[in-house]
């Protein structure tokens, strides 16, 4: 068995030891209550309460963690690049227990069936609930963005629904990413509706430089005053459409993000939290390059850690995604510095949790007006679906085929989204399902013709974004998802020598770099990009075959994983 290094122990143990201060030991051998995920000894005269990557998902679904999380440079082995086996034994989570089933793909398929769906809006409000009743006035609840998109009736009502629920939890604030995809007219008017400030430091007037978003609040709590800045996604413009969003600029903006930090210190704030969408390894480089920041509460790459991670004096809290968890903070602050602190990722196990009444009948009311569309049986599943992973998963390999059959493509490109839930082996696909893996603002199914040298470029660019040794230039999602090709990729090598064997999979043939091959895909950043929409195409496709049945997919091979990151499928 490959061990972590000696470096990547020390950071693990010490994370593991205020887990366990923070938990009260994780039970094993049976289901939990409700009062067992909700147990915390109270730390301090703070309580931070946080959640991200929500992507619209209001009812308990199945969610699958990656089995491929690959760290790279000076993150390689460590948290959160450790998966299934290796994030158990380094967090010492015994296997069968809840916090394992929610953490780790280890044992999935049958932990699921045993602790049943994880998540629900309502089952989240019963939780908030509950703490803010336990702290009264020690509470503060933050939201790191990526909750307006991901479903069918948010896509429907363009991110309403959403802010109708949210100002329901009454968050203190949020920052965002998929929130621009509506386009920056409707996301102006989203945040005129917004029951608490839309905070984002680092999007200004790609003119004239002038602040788009308020960049910072300061709370009162437990007798503190807290700076909170958010933080947009930095590279929205290259992840996702700059047409919707022309006049804006993102980026990281350490220098402003300093003068921020420097500012509400010199306003005498007892402390600053970072409210981020950056993503985990862009945010442990900036809490080594920024002083002053006391808590990062990172988003975006949908990490699941159950012990928060420090870099020098700052804390770094990664709250997972798709509403799987409540992550809580309770610090005690002295000298405008902390100095103590209790953590516990909740995993919000809907069988156990009580629905908050109020939030469930809204719940309800967004929902049933579309219930035709939602709960129409589509086929099922023989197979296990998710998505989550920085390589194809079969949810990835249907859309795929979907492409494939239903475009009449040799190649089929998906991208490489984090959002969407996973499906057991005989279980129904449903309209529901479909869209939570396509509800984007962009769907155009396209079919063109790509050069063998083009369809190189491509996952060569996207290789760098995710691999690229310096977290600052890892600028969007996985690895694009492919179909019909088959390719080796290597990851210590240099931009643009990643990729090599790449074979057209329909043939047995080399990808031939002057040749044009006919490609299926969608979610393109281009304007006037035409085709179906994606979601139509798989509901077809899933509504032909009736039954899914998916083999291993081998025709990616990797070389220079690190093992604690991935574990083959």
């Amino acid at each position: 068995m490959t061990r972590l290094g000696r470096r990547e122990l020390l950071q693990v143990a010490a994370a593991t030891a205020a887990l366990g201060a923070a938990s009260g030991g994780l039970a094993q051998g049976r289901g939990p209550s409700q009062d067992d995920l909700l147990r915390f000894k109270p730390v301090g005269q703070l309580t931070l309460l946080n959640y991200t990557d929500l992507h619209a998902q209001l009812v308990p679904l199945y969610f699958r963690e990656p089995s491929a999380n690959v760290g790279v440079g000076e993150d390689k082995g460590l948290p959160p690049h450790l998966v299934g086996e290796k994030l158990l034994e380094a967090y010492k989570l015994g296997r069968g227990t809840y916090d394992a089933y929610a953490l780790a793909c280890t044992d999935f398929e049958p932990l699921a069936r045993s602790f049943g769906r994880i998540g629900g809006l309502d089952r989240m409000a019963t939780l908030i609930k509950a703490i803010r009743a336990e702290r009264p006035g020690k509470v503060l609840l933050l939201d790191g963005g990526d909750s307006w998109q991901g479903s069918y009736t948010a896509l429907q009502s363009k991110g309403a629904d959403m802010v109708r629920l949210i100002n329901t939890l009454k968050p203190d604030a949020m920052t965002g990413h998929w929130e621009f995809t509506y386009g920056a007219k409707r996301v102006e008017e989203l945040i005129g509706q917004l029951g608490f400030p839309f905070l984002a430091g680092n999007v200004k007037d790609a003119t004239w430089g002038d602040p788009v978003f308020k960049p910072s609040a300061v709370f009162e709590r437990g007798g503190l005053r807290i700076g909170v800045i958010g933080q947009a996604f930095p590279y929205t413009p290259v992840a996702n459409p700059r047409y919707l969003i022309p006049d804006w600029s993102f980026g990281i903006e350490e220098d402003k993000l300093a003068q921020n930090v420097a500012r509400l210190r010199a306003d005498k704030v007892d402390l600053v939290v970072l409210l981020s969408h950056n993503g985990f390894g862009v945010d442990r480089k900036l809490a080594a390059r920024v002083k002053g920041i006391d808590v990062i509460l990172t988003g975006h790459t949908h990490d699941a850690l159950p012990a928060a991670v420090k870099v020098g004096d700052t804390l770094l809290v990664a709250a997972g995604s798709h509403g799987k968890f409540l992550a809580r903070l309770d610090l005690e602050v002295g000298d405008r510095r902390i100095v103590d602190y209790a953590f516990r990722l909740i995993p919000v196990l809907s069988d156990v949790i009580a629905p908050d009444p109020d939030m469930a009948a809204l719940i309800r009311e967004v929902r049933l007006p579309h219930d035709d569309k939602l709960g129409k049986v589509l086929g099922r599943t023989e197979s296990l679906l998710y998505r989550r992973g920085n390589f194809n998963g079969t949810f990835d390999d249907l859309i795929c085929q979907a492409l494939l059959v239903e475009r009449d493509a040799e190649i089929a490109l998906s991208p490489g989204f984090r959002w969407g839930s996973s499906l057991l082996p005989d279980q129904n696909i449903r309209g529901d399902d479909i869209f939570n893996q396509t509800a984007i603002t962009y769907p155009a199914a396209y079919r063109s013709e790509m050069t063998g040298e083009f369809l190189k470029q491509v996952l060569e660019d996207v290789a760098d974004n995710l691999f690229n040794p310096d977290p600052y230039y890892q600028q969007g999602g996985d690895m694009v998802r492919a179909g019909g090709l088959a390719y080796t990729l290597t990851i210590g090598q240099p931009m643009g020598q990643r990729i090599s064997d790449m074979t057209l999979l329909r043939t047995g043939e080399k990808i031939d770099p002057a040749r044009k091959y006919t490609v299926s895909g969608w979610a393109s950043v281009n304007e006037g990009t035409e085709g179906p929409a994606v979601y139509d195409v798989v509901s077809k496709h899933v509504e032909r075959i009736k039954t899914v049945r998916l083999k291993p997919n081998r025709h990616v091979k990797v070389v220079g994983a690190d093992a604690a990151g991935y574990e083959p499928g």
